[in-house]
């Protein structure tokens, strides 16, 4: 079990990752700017420290015998006036900066700093890895685009200075909690009152919370000092996005099935809780082909509710449509078939209900 110290705990990134380090058995440090606002850590058992991370000095106090630092707090608005700018920037690359150099003044072994794929700039439909390089010339798409990437390279000019600093990138990031413009967008999408659409042509690649808070507290674990990792799902178009949300909610709304959230867990009658079940599912944020329904994909069911299957890709012993092994996401099933405990197959009465 480590001690961790988690700055932007009380946020939608660093909740997730916080409520995994407890999980599995570690402390975590969670430096809040008011305790009282943040319940949903005190009530896993994290300890906070107020501040607002505006100190080098009291940084350097509250990570005193941590094992190490997982740096998510930031700032992300697009759109913000130039009397903003300062702010921003400050809560982006200071901050960044003013953790690196308290981790150092404490000797902290270990430092993930998240930054985010979005300092690789418009790549022009190009698909790149972690080596890529923007070209500086063609500008910043918005204050947020650089003053992400002037945190990005502080956390690089950390590592060429020998600080033990790993750095994880993740994409866009959707699940429960997302108060994104993005994640607004589907919402109302799923909710089927999308009033209107925007960017359908942006490009970007899509990562459940839950996946990615997995992939930092891994690079935490398992990352190699001074490498960077992109945490990212299939790359689709915004326009993919918003039709595979409103295929959800046609679904439910046409009777043919109850859509399950994208975050993958959802009530299953109670005669299929001792499981397995199957689920039909649809494509959502996959591999480039839509809409394919019918495969059956065994999901857990623990208590009465599905607890996997949903928002993973199909590595549960699934087969698409086509016979073949599944690699797209899921965001609404019906369960169509359970066996009880004889091993007898059945259908349910019930159609399964959200959560």
């Amino acid at each position: 079990m480590s001690r961790v110290l988690l700055t932007g705990g009380a946020g939608f990134i660093g909740g997730v990752v916080a409520r995994q380090l407890r999980a599995r058995g570690d402390t975590v440090v969670g430096v809040v700017r008011d305790p009282s606002r943040a319940t949903a850590l005190s009530e896993i058992g994290a300890g906070l420290v107020a501040g607002d991370l505006g100190s080098v000095g009291a940084i350097a106090a509250a990570m005193d015998g941590v094992d190490a630092v997982i740096h998510a707090a930031g700032q992300y608005r697009v759109g913000i006036l130039a009397s903003e700018r300062p702010a921003m920037l400050d809560a982006n690359e200071g901050t960044t900066r003013r953790v690196l150099e308290g981790a150092v003044r404490a000797g902290v072994p270990r430092t993930v700093v998240v930054s985010t794929v979005n300092v690789f700039g418009d790549t022009r439909g190009q698909t790149v890895d972690e080596t890529y390089r923007r070209d500086l010339a063609r500008g910043f798409l918005s204050y947020y685009d650089e003053s992400k990437y002037r945190s990005h390279m502080a956390a690089e000019a950390a590592i060429a200075a020998g600080q033990s600093v790993v750095i994880v990138q993740p994409s866009q990031v959707y699940g429960a909690g997302d108060h994104s413009a993005f994640g607004a967008q589907l919402a109302q999408a799923a909710a089927g009152t999308l009033q209107y659409r925007a960017l359908e042509s942006l490009g970007l690649c899509v990562v459940h919370v839950e996946d990615l808070a997995a992939g930092i507290v891994a690079a935490l674990d398992r990352g190699r000092l001074g490498e960077a990792y992109v945490l990212a799902g299939p790359a689709l178009r915004m326009k993919e996005a918003i039709a595979a949300a409103e295929a959800a909610h046609a679904l439910a709304a046409a009777g043919g099935g109850t859509a399950l959230r994208a975050g993958g867990r959802g009530r299953v009658p109670a005669e299929c809780a001792g499981g397995p079940v199957s689920i039909r599912w649809r494509h959502v944020l996959g591999d480039g082909r839509q809409g394919g329904a019918g495969a059956r994909v065994p999901v857990a069911v623990r208590g009465g509710r599905v607890r996997r299957g949903v928002r993973q890709p199909l590595t549960h012993g699934g087969t698409d449509e086509r016979g073949s092994p599944g690699s797209a996401g899921v965001v609404a099933g019906t369960v169509t078939r359970w066996r009880s405990t004889s091993g007898r197959p059945r259908a349910p009465t019930r159609q399964a209900a959200p959560p």
